[in-house]
């Protein structure tokens, strides 16, 4: 027998840390080695991190909500054979039983304490100061006033979540502790100095009331009509770097409009004999891809990024494509060296990262070193968008519905009007370092490349 360190794993070139979203095991379960134990999330995207041993799951050491730095510890696993000898930290609480029982402590001094222990009347947990301007989940507010606890008793309570915050389980353990030992009984305020949801959760009415409330729902409402949701960890990353990137660079966005006609006639001839033999569907977006990396290298200036006052010129060439979500949220997979790849391969490359990325299964390498992005807010029926920058880039394309409309067609014979098959580019660009010129020719560029497809090109 022999106590190994978990640790948090490097998930990519540029990530530093994750964030424990659920621990798929407990305490005492048996984990075969590579299976799945915890759910981590990054800046980049979330994952399942295995066991690198198997063994038996004897301490978790990061809780649910925690931020962990990589190379850290976030369990203690007790394996079978003889492995590594555990660190330091693990080796000296696994010999000093008689050492009293901390929060961290390993589970041989819990359960030794526990025996040897006089049983006690749990005394409710709380912090040394209250903790104000703390953020309150819905849910914890009302078990709160359920049970009858005033905002400033509730500053008290230590929280395990992210950033301190009082999960359900803290709140819940409180309460429990409360009601059978003793718990903070903070100086009442004057009414002036209570504030409005200090108000709510000291009701008269949940004050002098000593039956349970009944039974809210988490998403509560303020005037009876408005509901109040908590955004959740995704959404909240998209909000805070799409204010990020409207301040550090400004927008400036060229439009132009695209003759499409034979791309969606060749789309249309060549789909029911690419399913036939790849088994997946031809979508007009490797198409695209294609366009934007011939005139990125037309345009090698629109493939750079920002370091202060230099500028960083890339290599290589590697197109994010923005990806809605089942959820409602966004991601922007990458596709490597998007220049050096044919239809079939830009093709089967869209294909696998959109699954991949509606089934949760990229990775974060999937998501690193883009360089340009495109956004499609055509099958929303949008005919144009004006698409925010995902920094450091400096550009993002968005491609608007396709729409049939009469045009006035070029003849030797002299003009037609026919009926022609349309689409609107709307090109967003970081004026810093890239000039009305440059985001107006590229964006043009890719018109060109997008109305001289040949429409007996194979695939």
């Amino acid at each position: 027998m022999a106590l190994v360190e978990m640790l948090m794993p490097k998930m990519g070139e540029s990530i530093m840390e994750g964030t424990v979203l659920k621990w798929l095991k407990n305490i005492g379960d048996t984990i075969e080695e590579d299976e799945a134990v915890l759910e981590v999330a990054t800046d980049k995207v979330d994952t399942e991190v295995p066991a690198i041993n198997g063994g038996i799951l004897r301490e978790i050491l990061a809780q649910e909500g925690d931020v962990v730095a990589v190379g850290k510890a976030v369990a203690i696993i007790e394996t079978q054979d003889s492995p590594a000898q555990p660190s330091p930290e693990v080796q000296a609480s696994s010999n000093n039983v008689s050492k009293p029982v901390s929060v961290n402590g390993s589970f041989a001094e819990k359960i030794i304490n526990e025996v040897s222990a006089p049983e006690a009347a749990p005394v409710a947990p709380v912090l040394p100061s209250p903790l104000e301007g703390r953020f309150y989940s819905p849910l914890v507010m009302n078990i709160a006033r359920q049970e009858g606890i005033p905002m400033r008793e509730l500053d008290l309570v230590p929280g395990t979540g992210l950033e301190g915050r009082v999960t359900k389980k803290d709140i819940l353990t409180y309460i429990e502790n409360r009601v059978s030992g003793t718990a903070a009984t903070p100086t009442p305020e004057s009414p002036s100095m209570a504030t409005p949801y200090e108000s709510v959760a000291a009701s008269p009415a949940v004050q002098t009331s000593a039956a349970p409330a009944p039974a809210v729902k988490p998403a509560v409402s303020v005037s009876g009509q408005d509901e109040i949701i908590e955004m959740d960890r995704m959404r909240k990353m998209i909000a805070q770097r799409m204010v990020d990137s409207k301040r550090i660079a400004p927008h400036v966005t060229s439009f132009v409009e695209a003759d499409v006609t034979n791309i969606v006639n060749w789309r249309n001839k060549m789909k029911d004999i690419y399913k036939q033999r790849e088994g997946e569907n031809l979508t007009y977006t490797p198409i695209f891809f294609e366009a934007v990396a011939k005139a990125i290298k037309d345009f090698p200036m629109i493939n750079i990024s920002v370091d202060g006052d230099n500028i960083i010129k890339k290599r290589n060439i590697n197109i994010g494509m923005a990806v809605a979500l089942p959820s409602g949220n966004l991601i922007v997979p990458v596709i490597k060296n998007a220049d050096q790849m044919n239809l079939v391969g830009l093709s089967k490359k869209v294909n696998d990262l959109a699954n991949r990325a509606r089934l949760n299964k990229l990775t974060p390498d999937d998501l690193a070193d883009g360089t340009y992005t495109i956004s499609n807010v055509g099958p929303f029926g949008n005919i144009m968008g004006t698409p925010i920058i995902v920094q450091p880039q400096v550009g993002i394309l968005a491609l608007g519905a396709i729409k049939k409309k009469p045009a006035v067609i070029e003849t030797p014979q002299g003009d037609l009007i026919g009926i022609r098959q349309f689409m609107i580019l709307s090109h967003t660009y970081d004026h810093r370092v890239v000039d009305g010129s440059l985001g107006g020719l590229f964006v043009k560029r890719v018109a060109e490349y997008l109305e001289a497809f040949d429409p007996n090109t194979t695939i």
